[in-house]
């Protein structure tokens, strides 16, 4: 501070003082925050296309503030409203001295003579009466908001509060309401019109006094071609341009993301991570399907579509198209519904994770109990004995509840919580055997998430030398700016390892028919997908996921209030939109094998297990590592043969010269039963000859009734009760089986063992004995 200036307020105290207080007023006079107005919840797609709004709380349609003008509009605004915007201080004198001459000589207020940084200072304080003090006060304000904003800031603050008629605020919301449209796509006559809006707003809108806003369109137009702004043939063709009539409602292409969002970013701008092109093709593909699906009466369909590799959200479809009766607002993508038989992949990879399965072993498919738990398969059969990757492309339930039982109810619940499936909020007891058929509940965001992940540990692991990511099962998201965060490479799984999780997409890409081999036409074979359906109990809930190298698309059809429905069937409902939207999505590469997770070995094709020396049928096949410790084929054993080779011989009663050894693919009585039914090679034990005695041991199973079981026997036409029939099935049908009822004689079967009885109401132990005195027992109860 220089010596004169110190001498100067020394000398003038007073006014030096009443100085600093201007000065402090003045730097203080204008609010941090020019503009409290709520604002619209506006979401983008990932190209910046608007693809919903919602309208601002106190019912106006003013999009957040925009952060670039187009410059078509740029131009008009300025040509307008302020020619001089970049070269004043924040007020024009020479404006200003017009209007107060032209005022004065008219006896009232006609000319503003306001600049557009004056504007925004009488839009922020809400449209205080037009005086001379109140002019005095803007042009003060003006000033200092030139001090704090740059040019581009104010126009910007401009353009985004400027009222454009009716309950439109900003260029942003007034392109869409007008001319339905980004305002960067709009033409000179379009930007010209929405220019001269501002001026009077409450007076000219869109189909009202349209002859003077038309005018007022064309003037502006006129001087941007006196101004070379724009030639003779565009001129010519923007005033030859229409008015809008009406406004256009907004674009309401992801309704339930838009609602999704504003929860959390109310009145934001959020640009998403939706693909717009994908989003419109798929809400076309749900509203073809919710039209015919809705002939019976089911209403509400959801769709989720991710980008494996970067875990976003192209396509997010909470509900169909349906009405508010049938809950049309609902979001049903993360709400909980019966999950069916959608988890049953996720067991078939714990149970290869930890090396007790391999995926061709066969499973047991005949009639199970497990107290008074019973399931059943969709189509009430059994195939006896299946192989597990079948049985999971097939969806049979019974193979699903044993394997289950023998992996360990906790064992495979401690992997579900591994993928943080937050619908599952009670302990394993409480969900029991049913847990892998629809006795949980999940949400189709969560399943996505899970099969997404399981899909980019294949890829990230043939892409990074065979290592994984340790935050790879993680949420995926729908804003565009975020980006993943898949954590550390580490010589460590997640959760799954990288070959099991392949041998269970290649089980999933064959076509699973659980409820009729003649039902499957729409499968497109052009593309390898794993995918799977699920159905729950009732016919409530329809699922459908699938997954590629590149894209999960996920399907959940039913009713939002839990109504079931005949025929409401993942396979019937789900899979058709799931593989139509897989029809719109670029083709995708079949996953590569992860042989660093895989070691070749020798494999029984008959039963699927690892050879044993006496498996007389062997192939090479690449497994997990962890397989390696499963068991050797139990199925093939070692027999001995007369020379006609027709008979079971052993020393007793021929001469060892003469025996021939064979290996011999045997199931057990009761899988063998079911098994030959569909397996008509499948060759049963031959019978010892007459002559020798056996030393091998016998074993026979209850086909029907299952123990424990509860029996109704039905009348017939003349009131009579029909008989029961009992079934056995034993590994030597030749032998004489004896039959007890609670200790009771009632007769004897060879060959075909079934027997009919007439037992009274109430609890009865049957009672089988063979010729060789093995027993079996069953307890079952007549109900009245």
């Amino acid at each position: 501070m220089s010596l004169k200036l110190i001498r100067y307020i020394k000398r003038n105290k007073i006014k030096s003082i009443i100085l600093l207080v201007l000065l402090i007023g003045y730097y203080f006079c204008l609010p941090k925050q020019l503009f409290k107005d709520p604002t619209a919840t506006v979401i983008t797609s990932n190209s910046d296309e608007l693809i919903g709004a919602l309208i601002a709380d106190d019912g106006q349609w003013r999009f957040p503030k925009t952060d670039s003008i187009p410059d078509k509009f740029k131009i008009c605004i300025l040509q307008f409203e302020d020619d001089y915007f970049y070269k004043h201080p924040g007020f024009n004198p020479v404006s200003i001295f017009k209007a107060l001459k032209q005022n004065i000589s008219s006896g009232k207020v006609k000319r503003g003579g306001s600049t557009i940084t004056q504007q925004v200072i009488r839009l922020s304080r809400k449209g205080q009466k037009r005086t001379y003090f109140e002019k005095l006060k803007e042009l003060v304000l003006a000033t200092r908001l030139e001090f704090r904003h740059s040019k581009e800031d104010i126009l910007n603050l401009y353009v985004s509060h400027a009222p454009f008629g009716g309950n439109v605020v900003g260029i942003d919301a007034a392109a869409w309401r007008y001319f339905n449209r980004n305002a960067s796509n709009l033409s000179w006559a379009e930007s010209a019109t929405l220019a001269v809006l501002p001026n009077a707003p409450s007076l000219i809108y869109p189909g009202k006094n349209q002859e003077r806003l038309l005018k007022k369109r064309n003037r502006l137009l006129k001087k941007l071609l006196d101004n070379a702004i724009i030639d003779k043939l565009t001129y010519k063709l923007s005033i030859a341009e229409g008015l809008p009539e009406k406004p256009y409602p907004l674009p309401q292409i992801a309704p339930h993301l838009l609602q999704k969002i504003a929860k959390k970013q109310k009145g934001k701008r959020i640009k998403t991570t939706l693909n717009v092109a994908l989003q419109k093709q798929t809400n076309t593909i749900v509203k073809q399907h919710y039209n015919q699906l809705k002939q019976n009466e089911i209403y509400n369909i959801s769709v989720l579509v991710l980008d494996v590799k970067t875990r976003k959200v192209l396509t997010y479809i909470g509900n169909s198209p349906t009405d508010k009766a049938h809950q049309n607002q609902v979001d049903i993508i993360d709400k909980p519904r019966s999950t069916g038989s959608i988890l049953k992949p996720f067991l078939y990879a714990s149970m290869l994770d930890a090396g007790d399965l391999l995926p061709n072993t066969l499973v047991a498919d005949v009639p199970t109990q497990f107290g008074s738990y019973q399931p059943e398969n969709f189509n009430k059969e059994y195939d006896g004995a299946v192989s597990a990757n079948k049985a999971l492309s097939r969806s049979l339930n019974v193979p699903a509840v044993r394997l289950l039982k023998d992996f360990g109810l906790d064992r495979f619940y401690q992997y579900l919580k591994q993928l943080e499936l937050k619908d599952l909020k009670y302990n394993a007891n409480h969900y029991g055997l049913s847990l892998v058929l629809g006795g949980a509940e999940s949400n189709l965001w969560d399943l996505c998430k899970s099969y997404a992940a399981m899909s980019s540990t294949l890829n990230h692991f043939n892409e990074n030398s065979s290592q994984y990511y340790t935050n790879e099962f993680c949420e995926p998201t729908i804003t565009e700016n975020k980006t993943i965060d898949f954590g550390k490479l580490s010589n460590e799984k997640t959760i799954f390892d990288a070959a099991s999780t392949y041998l269970t997409f290649e089980s999933m890409k064959q076509v699973n028919r659980p409820e009729d081999d003649d039902s499957w036409e729409f499968y497109d074979s052009s593309q390898d997908i794993a995918w799977k359906t699920g159905t729950s109990f009732g016919f409530r809930d329809a699922w459908a996921i699938g997954t590629t190298s590149d894209y999960v698309v996920g399907v959940w059809v039913g009713n939002a209030d839990g109504e079931g429905r005949p025929g409401l069937v993942g396979v019937q409902t789900a899979a058709p939109i799931l593989f139509d939207i897989y029809n719109v999505l670029p083709k995708s590469d079949w996953f590569a094998k992860p042989y660093d997770e895989m070691l070749e070995v020798e494999i029984c094709k008959k039963s699927g297990y690892r050879a044993s020396s006496v498996c007389d049928d062997v192939s090479s096949e690449f497994i997990q590592i962890s397989g390696q410790k499963t068991a050797p084929c139990p199925y093939h054993k070692l027999i001995h043969l007369d020379t006609s080779g027709r008979y079971q011989v052993n020393s007793s009663c021929e001469d060892i010269s003469n025996i021939k050894a064979k290996a011999w693919f045997s199931l057990p009585p009761l899988q063998a039963y079911y098994y030959k039914s569909k397996n008509p090679f499948y060759k049963a034990l031959p019978a010892f000859r007459n002559d020798c005695v056996e030393s091998s041991l016998a074993s026979m199973e209850f086909i029907y009734p299952s123990q424990q079981s509860t029996i109704f026997l039905p009348k017939d036409f003349n009131g009579n009760t029909n008989d029961l029939i009992l079934k056995v099935a034993h590994s030597k049908p030749e032998l004489k089986l004896f039959w007890y009822v609670d200790t009771k004689y009632v007769g004897a079967t060879k060959d075909i063992h079934d027997i009919a009885i007439l037992p009274q109401p109430g609890e009865h132990v049957i009672t089988v004995v063979d010729e060789l005195g093995n027993e079996l027992k069953h307890k079952i109860t007549i109900s009245e």
